[in-house]
């Protein structure tokens, strides 16, 4: 997220070091209007455009990718007016998560994204694969699916239903189903036990949660991701056949203000821990201090380094 100290005057030597947008481009390629645009920055401080001299505010690519952010939270059932601290602790997680990925610019993401959107826009199959396989061999995952994958997912996806933009966000999310599906399946024999991970019942997408699935994977077991629609109460059921280390529960929008409660319950009755992870453990962090239901946020490394101190019995709850 920008700060929220407002930047230093425009000046014709930063315009030449990056591409600048004046307003009514943002709304083009937003789908949010220059009215909202103005509030979210006056009022919430979510954006902070560079003025000319003459006034007018100029956006960066950062700024249109906030903006986009935005929209994805409110699309989550998030109030604007939460939406802020959320973007500061996305921030502040990744700028203290190490290794630090220097060259991996959000400049260099933007050109995967653009090659990604150009095979996907022409439906290209093999072509969307070979750039998909080259993202895989110069990144991490964590970077792959949440710095470069997912957000062009999730921008299509605000774009689904209008004419015409329906049909290249299916195309892409089946082929990214498919890739993950496999990746998850060959990764299943993993010694030291088994991971469940299930789906908050709600709005979560299957490529969502899948992903999810991958980002955990990377630790001494093996993720099993349970079906959309899997049912909590049923759970206690499940573990007794499975005897998982542990149960994920997987929310990515603003909970239900009885989701706590249900959470906790659920905690008392399986024999394994009980985990919430993505957006939703980040809005419920301070709900769950003290209880049996650890918390372990959003950010692929964060995501791993607590899964570890939890699985060892040392994350704080």
């Amino acid at each position: 997220m920008s700060d929220l100290v407002g930047r230093a005057p425009f000046n014709s030597n930063a315009f030449k070091e990056e591409e600048l947008f004046p307003i009514r481009e943002v709304a083009r390629l937003t789908g949010v209007n220059p009215v909202t645009l103005r509030a979210w920055e006056r009022r919430y401080g979510l954006i902070q455009p560079v003025r000319t001299d003459s006034g007018h505010r100029l956006y960066s690519s950062v700024d249109v990718e906030t903006v986009r952010s935005i929209l994805a939270w409110i699309e989550r059932g998030v109030p604007v007016s939460k939406v802020g601290r959320i973007l500061a602790r996305h921030g502040a997680s990744e700028t203290s998560s190490a290794p630090i990925y220097e060259s991996a610019t959000s400049g260099e993401w933007a050109q995967w994204q653009s090659r990604l959107l150009e095979a996907v826009q022409a439906y290209d199959e093999a072509e969307l694969d070979r750039v998909y396989g080259q993202v895989f061999s110069s990144y991490p995952l964590s970077v792959i699916f949440q710095d470069i994958i997912m957000p062009l997912w999730q921008r299509l996806l605000l774009r689904y239903g209008r004419p015409g933009y329906g049909s290249e966000w299916l195309f892409f999310d089946t082929f990214l189903r498919g890739r993950v599906l496999q990746r998850l399946h060959n990764l299943r024999d993993q010694p030291g036990g088994r991971l469940l991970l299930v789906a908050l019942p709600g709005r979560c997408r299957e490529l969502e949660l899948l992903v999810t699935g991958l980002l955990l994977n990377p630790i001494d077991a093996a993720v099993h991701v349970l079906g959309i629609g899997q049912a909590l109460e049923e759970l206690p059921q499940v573990c007794s056949k499975m005897r998982p280390l542990a149960v994920v529960v997987f929310s990515n929008q603003a909970p239900l203000t009885d989701t706590p409660q249900a959470l906790e319950r659920l905690a008392l009755t399986l024999e394994c821990p009980l985990a919430l992870v993505g957006e939703g453990a980040d809005l419920l962090e301070e709900s769950f201090r003290g209880s049996p239901v650890a918390c372990l946020g959003s950010e692929g490394r964060m995501i791993r380094r607590r899964l570890r101190q939890f699985l060892a019995g040392r994350l704080d709850t």
